[in-house]
C-alpha cells in the first residue's frame, strides 16, 4: 500500500469525510428500530398520541440527518476514487511511455490498453464501495448486534450461529473467485487486442474478403471471454442466494421464537420488531461485505497487472548517462564493432561487427534483402535499442552517454511505417517545432514536396486528418511525415524507406531539398531502389546482419556483387515496365 498512499494524501479529507458521513447512516439505522419499538410499545399500546409526536419528530430529524450523511459520504467517495484513479491511471500512461520496444512487447498493446483502462475501472469501483461501506458495514453489523444482545441474548444466540457459518462460505468463494478474475481480465487483453489488430487492418481484411475469417475469430475470442466471465460471476451470483437463505431462514426462526415469547410475555410485540430489523440489518451488512470481497478480490488481480506495469523494469534508461547535459552539435555517427540481439540468447543475433562511419553532412545510403537489419541498425542511434556488443557514437560520444531527450531530439526518424494523429496537418507538422511559425511550416512541406497538395484540400493546412491518416493516401503521409521531421532541424535524419510510396520524380525533388535545405545534417537513407541512394557519398549493402558491400554507387557496380544483382535486376525491370507502358 505505500505505493499508493501518494495517490491518497492529495485527497485525504475526502477519504476521511467519505466514511466518517457514512457513519451518522450507522447511528441513524440502528437508533431507528429501537425508536419505533418504544412508539409500538408505549405510544401504541398506551394510546398516546403526544408521546408518538414526539418520537417521530425524532426520527424525522435523524432521518434527515441520515440523508445529509449519506448524500455527503457519495459525493466524497465519488470525489477520493475519481481522483485517485485519474492519478494512478496518468503516472501509469508515463510509465508506458517511458517503455521500450522490448517492454511494449512484453506486454502487447492490448494488454496495456486493458491495464489503463478496465482494470482501473475495477480498482476505482472497489476504492468508491470501501470508502461508502467498509465502515458502514462492520459499524452497522457491530451496532445491531450489541442492540440484539441488549434487547434479547436468548434471541441473538441464532444469529451468532448463522454467522460463522456465513464467513466461511463467503471466505470459501473468496478464494475460488480470485483466480479466475485474474483469467478473465487476460481474456479481455486477448479480445482488446484482437479488436485493435481487425481495426487497424481493416482494409487488409477487406481486400482479401476475410470478413468472415474475422467474424469467426472474433466470435471465438468473445465467446471465451464469456465462458470464462460466468464462471467467474457464478461465483458472485450464488453469493447473493446464500445469503438470502440464511437471512430469510433466521428472520423465520427469530419471528417462531419470538412470537412464543411473546405469548409467554416476556418479550414485548415492538420489541420483536425491532429485534427482527436488527436481525436484518446484521444479516445484511455482511451481504455487503461479501460483496466488497468479491470485488476486491476482482481488484485485486487487477492491482495485480497494474503493479505489473509499475514494477516493468525498463531497459532503456539514461540514468547511468555521465553527460546528460550534452547535446547532438554536429550529427557524425559512427559504429564501431556493433552486434545485435533480441534475445538474451547472443547466438541468435540479427547484427554482427558492423562498422562505418558518417560525417557531419554526407549522406549515406542502406540497401539490403529484407530482414537483413537495415531498419534494427538505424534503430540504435536514437537508442531504440542498445547494442549488445561494441559501441555506437554520435559526435565522438557513445549514445548511452546522452540523456535519452537530448539525443533523441538531435536525431529526425521517418519510420517505415509512416503514422499520422489525429487532428489538423499543422497540428501533426508542429510535432517537429510546435513553436514554428506558419512560414516555416510552410518551408519544410515544400522541401517535403507535401505543400502543393496540402493547399489542394478545401481547407489547406487546417484540414482534419482522420485517426491514423486514413483521408491521406500513402505518398501524401510519407511526405508530410517527412516535413514533420525536417521541421525539427535534426543533426541526423534517418529515412526508413519513407518514399517507397512516392513517384520517382517527386523522390529527386525531395533528395535534392536535402542537399539545400539540410546541407549539414547527417543524412541515413534506407531504400529499397538503388534509385533512391545512388547519389549518396556511401551505400552500405547489407545482408543478413552484415555489411557485405560499402563504397559509392561507382565503387560497389565494380566491387560488389551483391549490388549488381540489385541494380541490374532493378534496370531490367524499370526497361520492361517502360516497353510495356
Amino acid at each position: 500500500m505505500k505505493r499508493y498512499k501518494k495517490y491518497i494524501m492529495p485527497y485525504l479529507a475526502a477519504f476521511i469525510l467519505s466514511p466518517v458521513l457514512m457513519l451518522s447512516e450507522v447511528v441513524g439505522e440502528i437508533a431507528l428500530p429501537k425508536l419505533m419499538s418504544l412508539i409500538i410499545n408505549n405510544g401504541v399500546a398506551n394510546h398516546d398520541v403526544a408521546y408518538i409526536i414526539e418520537i417521530g419528530f425524532v426520527m424525522i430529524l435523524m432521518a434527515c440527518v441520515m440523508i445529509i450523511g449519506g448524500v455527503g459520504g457519495a459525493y466524497f467517495s465519488t470525489k477520493a476514487s475519481t481522483c485517485f484513479t485519474a492519478d494512478l491511471r496518468r503516472d501509469l500512461f508515463a510509465k508506458v511511455q517511458e517503455f521500450s520496444f522490448n517492454n511494449i512487447d512484453q506486454f502487447s498493446t492490448g494488454s496495456l490498453v486493458t491495464r489503463l483502462t478496465n482494470d482501473l475501472t475495477q480498482i476505482q469501483m472497489v476504492v468508491m464501495m470501501c470508502l461508502r461501506m467498509a465502515f458502514r458495514s462492520p459499524g452497522m453489523f457491530v451496532g445491531a448486534l450489541i442492540m440484539a444482545l441488549s434487547m434479547n441474548a436468548s434471541l441473538a444466540v441464532i444469529v451468532l450461529i448463522v454467522i460463522p457459518l456465513l464467513a466461511g462460505a463467503i471466505a470459501f468463494l473468496m478464494v475460488k473467485a480470485y483466480p479466475l478474475f485474474g483469467v478473465m481480465q487476460q481474456k479481455i487483453d486477448r479480445l482488446n487486442s484482437g479488436i485493435q489488430e481487425a481495426l487497424t487492418n481493416v482494409r487488409v481484411i477487406k481486400s482479401f474478403v476475410r470478413e468472415d475469417f474475422e467474424n469467426k475469430r472474433f466470435y471465438d475470442m468473445n465467446l471465451d471471454l464469456k465462458q470464462h466471465s460466468l464462471k467467474a460471476m457464478n461465483i458472485v451470483i450464488t453469493t447473493m442466494p446464500v445469503m438470502m437463505l440464511a437471512m430469510n431462514i433466521t428472520t423465520i426462526l427469530v419471528v417462531w421464537f419470538g412470537g412464543n415469547q411473546i405469548i409467554a410475555g416476556s418479550m414485548a410485540v415492538g420489541d420483536l420488531t425491532a429485534f427482527t430489523t436488527y436481525i436484518v440489518q446484521i444479516l445484511s451488512s455482511l451481504m455487503m461485505l461479501s460483496m466488497i470481497f468479491l470485488n476486491g478480490a476482482r481488484a485485486m488481480a487487477s492491482v495485480k497487472r497494474v503493479n505489473e506495469v509499475l514494477d516493468a523494469k525498463i531497459d532503456l534508461t539514461d540514468d547511468a548517462a555521465s553527460r546528460k547535459d550534452l547535446q547532438v552539435a554536429k550529427g557524425r555517427v559512427e559504429f564501431k564493432d556493433v552486434s545485435f540481439s533480441y534475445s538474451s540468447d547472443a547466438s541468435e543475433k540479427v547484427l554482427e561487427h558492423i562498422s562505418f562511419t558518417a560525417e557531419p553532412g554526407q549522406i549515406i545510403g542502406i540497401i539490403g534483402t529484407t530482414g537483413s537489419g537495415k531498419t534494427t541498425l538505424v534503430q540504435m542511434i536514437p537508442r531504440l535499442y542498445d547494442a549488445t556488443e561494441g559501441q555506437v557514437l554520435v559526435d565522438g560520444v557513445d549514445v548511452r552517454e546522452y540523456s535519452l531527450r537530448n539525443l533523441r531530439n538531435g536525431v529526425a526518424m521517418v519510420l517505415q511505417k509512416n503514422e499520422l494523429f489525429s487532428g489538423t496537418v499543422e497540428e501533426n507538422l508542429r510535432w517537429g517545432d510546435e513553436t514554428a511559425s506558419m512560414e516555416e511550416i510552410r518551408q519544410m512541406a515544400e522541401s517535403a514536396q507535401a505543400d502543393e497538395f496540402v493547399m489542394g484540400f478545401a481547407n489547406g493546412y487546417q484540414t482534419e486528418i482522420e485517426q491514423g491518416g486514413t483521408n491521406v493516401s500513402g505518398g501524401q503521409k510519407q511526405r508530410l511525415c517527412i516535413a514533420r521531421a525536417l521541421l525539427k532541424r535534426p543533426k541526423i535524419l534517418i529515412l526508413d524507406d519513407s518514399t517507397s510510396a512516392v513517384d520517382t520524380a517527386t523522390e529527386a525533388k525531395i533528395r535534392e531539398a536535402f542537399r539545400t535545405s539540410l546541407k549539414d545534417t547527417t543524412k541515413i537513407i534506407i531504400a529499397q531502389r538503388i534509385g533512391s541512394v545512388e547519389g549518396a557519398d556511401k551505400i552500405l549493402v547489407m545482408d543478413d546482419g552484415q555489411i557485405i558491400g560499402m563504397g559509392t554507387h561507382d565503387e560497389l557496380i565494380k566491387t560488389c556483387e551483391a549490388y549488381q544483382e540489385i541494380y541490374y535486376s532493378q534496370r531490367d525491370q524499370e526497361k520492361e515496365r517502360q516497353v510495356s507502358a
